[in-house]
This record gives structure tokens, C-alpha cells and sequence, in this order.
């Protein structure tokens, strides 16, 4: 049986090319770029906090926790002005070094912030984060509501909680 012969058709011509916009002036160059996005979010809820070390902050979230950098812009003082997070099961966390500024509008002081993940393996995790230098809240434990679940400290005295507790079924709407 023959095939039937194929032929590609050029894009016409009055196609417009894409339109590419420039970064903004203001935008200060990313101390590490992102890979290209294959696909945008979903919107979600993004926490954040402030940090004394962000730059140390971010590098041992990723050690401890294993968070996954996603971008760190420097806000030109030897600081970071913001950095994106992703927690590998979803969603992540958004982090910036404190400003000594009067007109801060997002003036959250260091190690004010409490968070908790979802994780499969918190006995793992666990031995991670304190290898990293995470200091013990609350090792390991089962709960009464059927969770696995510890709490630690970072450096800059924020708390974290890692479990296996995903939350309950949201209501039929």
C-alpha cells in the first residue's frame, strides 16, 4: 500500500512574530536564573518571611528540608530582595532579608515564622533537617489524629513541621 506523500505548509507570512518585553529597570539581574518554565502554577498560597541571612536561609532549606530554589534576586546591598522556594509535593515558600526601612509594608522580624509540610518520609526528613543543623522541637512522633510528625528550628529560630497528615476532605460545594 502506498503512502500518501506529506507536505508542510509555511506559517503565513502576516503572522506577527511574537512580542518579547524587556525586564523592567528596576529589576535587579537574578543571583540564580530559573530554568524555563514548562508550565505556570496553580494559583496557590505562598508564604513568606524575612530573613537576617537570607542567602544562609535559602541554603539550608534546601539542605535540611530539601526545598528546591527557584530563583534569588539580590537587592543590591548584599542581600536578597526576593527568593521563590518550590517544596517538591507543591506549592513553597517566599523569602526576602530584612529591610531597615520605616515605610515596610512586609516588615516581618526574623524567625517569627511557623510552617508545616507534608511528608511522606518525616523520620527521614527529620534526620536530614538536624544534620543540616536544625535544632529538635519535637522529634519524631505518631499523633492522634494519625499523623507522623516532627518540629525543629532553623538558624534564624523560625519553626518547622514536617507529617504525613494531609488534612481532612474539603466539603462537597
Amino acid at each position: 500500500m502506498t503512502q500518501p506523500e506529506l507536505t508542510v505548509q509555511p506559517a503565513p507570512a502576516t503572522r506577527p512574530a511574537p512580542a518579547t518585553r524587556p525586564a523592567p529597570a528596576t529589576r535587579p539581574a537574578p543571583a540564580t536564573r530559573p530554568a524555563p518554565a514548562t508550565r505556570r502554577p496553580a494559583p496557590q498560597l505562598w508564604p513568606t518571611l524575612r530573613a537576617r541571612d537570607a542567602r544562609g536561609l535559602i541554603d539550608f532549606l534546601v539542605a535540611a528540608f530539601g526545598f528546591e530554589e527557584v530563583v534569588a534576586y539580590p537587592d543590591g546591598a548584599g542581600g536578597i530582595a526576593h527568593a521563590q522556594l518550590a517544596w517538591p509535593p507543591g506549592g513553597g515558600l517566599m523569602l526576602g532579608s530584612v529591610r531597615h526601612d520605616p515605610d515596610d509594608v512586609w516588615a516581618l522580624p526574623p524567625g517569627s515564622f511557623g510552617g508545616y509540610g507534608v511528608t511522606e518520609e518525616p523520620d527521614a526528613l527529620f534526620a536530614r533537617a538536624i544534620a543540616a543543623g536544625a535544632s529538635v522541637l519535637r522529634p519524631p512522633a505518631d499523633t492522634d489524629h494519625g499523623s507522623r510528625e516532627f518540629a525543629v528550628r532553623d538558624p534564624e529560630g523560625n519553626r518547622w513541621s514536617f507529617g504525613t497528615y494531609r488534612g481532612e476532605p474539603r466539603p462537597q460545594r
